[in-house]
């Protein structure tokens, strides 16, 4: 199960270079380190149904960083909402996927996103109306360590705790870097752990580039009662293309030609390998 995880992640960071290089546009970096985590959320842990994608008691999930929607679209994709194909009119007048989330146009989208920190404020909504509804739905999150910087996303945790939200579990993406540079020279937030630990939240710090342990994160977070979830990604920014790993500027800059060519090749390459060990 885990190397078709690998493999799904694998032809997703293609997709999301595919996109970002045809409309000239875009954030690979920080899409390119929590592709991981989505993969194993919509092929692992999330109940989703492509042929019926607003059925009611499916579980959520939302993009709070919503500039990584190159992410997001690639794994929907892959997942069967609609087709790969679609990720080349990235941003384009003539497709149906803005440069954020749009819940309106694009099939599997819970939310729109974009405004940092509006993202895990609309998940705790979500998740409380689960717990409302008596529900048993479960929200899923994924937010940018730079997005930490945001009062409303404190506000947001504060409520999750306040409410007793142990179906909804977030999880941040620490890739240690955001648009001007380091998140600890920006704006320090660390220790995450111990901050979301004082606002009664149960901590979880992983490798969030490891499958394996991101799978035994989620079982974790869905076994937890009484109190939210936030599951620390440890990544890289850039995660897959050797050139774009922990580098800044890669954040929202799309590659030319020849990095594009680049690129794919060395993902071809290691999908190809894959694909030699365990079968297509």
């Amino acid at each position: 199960m885990l190397h078709e995880l690998q493999i799904a992640a694998t032809k997703a960071r293609i997709l999301i270079l595919e996109g970002v290089h045809a409309a000239k546009a875009g954030h690979p970096g920080g899409s390119l380190s929590c592709v991981d985590a989505l993969t194993t959320l919509y092929f692992h842990e999330m109940k989703v149904y492509p042929l019926n994608p607003d059925y009611p008691d499916r579980d959520r999930f939302v993009l709070s960083k919503g500039h990584c929607a190159p992410a997001l679209y690639a794994v929907l994709a892959l997942k069967g909402f609609f087709p790969k194909e679609d990720i080349r009119l990235l941003r384009s007048i003539k497709g149906h996927m803005s440069g954020h989330p749009d819940m309106v146009h694009i099939k599997g989208v819970d939310m729109s996103t974009g405004s940092l920190g509006q993202g895990i404020s609309t998940a705790v909504g979500m998740a409380l109306a689960a717990k409302q509804l008596k529900k048993d739905y479960r929200t899923y999150t994924i937010l940018g360590d730079g997005e930490m910087d945001e009062g409303q996303v404190w506000e947001a945790i504060m409520a999750a705790a306040k409410w007793k939200l142990d179906n909804l579990c977030a999880m941040v993406d620490v890739n240690g870097l955001q648009i001007d540079g380091r998140t600890e020279d920006v704006m320090p937030t660390h220790p995450l752990d111990r901050k979301f630990e004082a606002f009664n939240w149960h901590v979880i710090t992983i490798d969030g580039n490891d499958y394996d342990e991101i799978v035994d994160a989620l079982a974790e977070a869905r076994n937890t009662k009484g109190k939210p979830t936030v599951i620390l990604l440890k990544t890289q920014k850039g995660r897959g293309v050797s050139f774009m790993e922990k580098a800044a500027e890669w954040h929202g800059k799309a590659p030319n030609d020849k990095q594009y060519e680049l690129a794919i090749a060395e993902l071809k390459a290691h999908l190809a390998g894959l694909e030699a060990v365990y079968g297509r």
